[in-house]
């Protein structure tokens, strides 16, 4: 295929992202309320929990690097744990009971109440990401859930339902990061 050939295929794509992120914007409370919710754990010295699967997996720890590290500006390093990134944790969890279980287990380890448990599922049916905000409920965990779709069962398991009506993953998944991106301007913005 010649480049020029692409050419209609990527602006297509091109266009898709802009109109679901121009649609998403339109109703940004619900992220509003994710990062002011992150902001006040974080504020009172607990922590930011966050966990996914596949390019979810890969966001939640994009977003702790952000939080830990920093984002846009110096600032003291903040207490966010992905969930993901622990090998030996996660196969020796889905081993010895269900892949199910790979972070609802962490989340009865590492979580403490007013800690922040965020699943992210584009899909909104993700197993594991749902057993794990209901174990996070159970602790006294604050809850948030992004997800695609119409968010399913993740988003109505969580408090805090930050959902992009999509039923394109990779769509989802551009929007997902932008969000994540606007959460972690503005808790930089409140931070001392």
């Amino acid at each position: 295929m010649a480049a020029r050939d692409g050419a209609p295929l990527a602006d297509a794509a091109f266009a898709a992202t802009i109109a679901l992120h121009d649609r998403v914007r339109r109703n940004l409370g619900p992220a509003l309320m994710a990062a002011h919710a992150i902001n006040e754990a974080l504020a009172a010295r607990r922590k930011l929990l966050v966990f996914g699967n596949g390019g979810s997996a890969a966001d939640a720890q994009h977003l702790a690097a952000e939080l830990v590290g920093r984002f846009m500006r110096e600032r003291a390093g903040l207490p966010a744990i992905a969930l993901t990134a622990d090998t030996a944790i996660l196969t020796s969890i889905a081993n010895d009971y269900s892949y199910k279980h790979v972070f609802a287990r962490q989340i009865e380890a590492l979580g403490q109440a007013g800690d922040i448990a965020l699943g992210i599922s584009t899909s909104g049916e993700s197993p594991n990401v749902f057993t794990a905000l209901q174990v996070a409920r159970e602790r006294g965990l604050r809850t948030i859930a992004l997800t695609g779709r119409d968010g399913g069962s993740v988003g109505a398991a969580a408090e805090i339902h930050v959902n992009v009506p999509d039923q394109n993953t990779a769509r989802v998944q551009e929007v997902h990061r932008t969000l994540l991106h606007v959460m972690c301007e503005l808790i930089d913005a409140s931070s001392q």
